[in-house]
């Protein structure tokens, strides 16, 4: 019985964050068309917003995609000098103790 209850909640749970109505679209969308994919997961994950390999490459290959590499390794390094300055500032409140 408990089983069952819980299937029930999750089915809720699965209407009420919108999954049943986004997977019956895709698949209606699927089953619609007239040639059918050979890769049916890469379609469904099209569907649903995934990025394709293309768009990826598309994105890496971006400007964008540069500029956010900078800013990632500037934050890095900004962060380890922090972390460094933390465990210096440590050290010094322990030894003024």
């Amino acid at each position: 019985m408990a089983t069952d209850s819980k299937k029930e909640a999750f089915r809720k749970y699965l209407e009420s964050a919108g999954v049943i109505d986004s997977m019956t679209k895709v698949l209606v969308a699927l089953y619609e068309e007239p040639e059918k994919p050979e890769q049916a997961i890469a379609y469904i994950k099209t569907q649903l917003g995934f990025p394709t390999p293309a768009d990826y490459d598309e994105l890496k290959a971006s400007a964008k995609y540069e500029e956010l590499e900078k800013e990632k390794e500037d934050l890095t390094t900004k962060v380890t000098e922090l972390e460094e300055k933390i465990v210096s500032l440590e050290s010094a409140g322990e030894e003024a103790k």
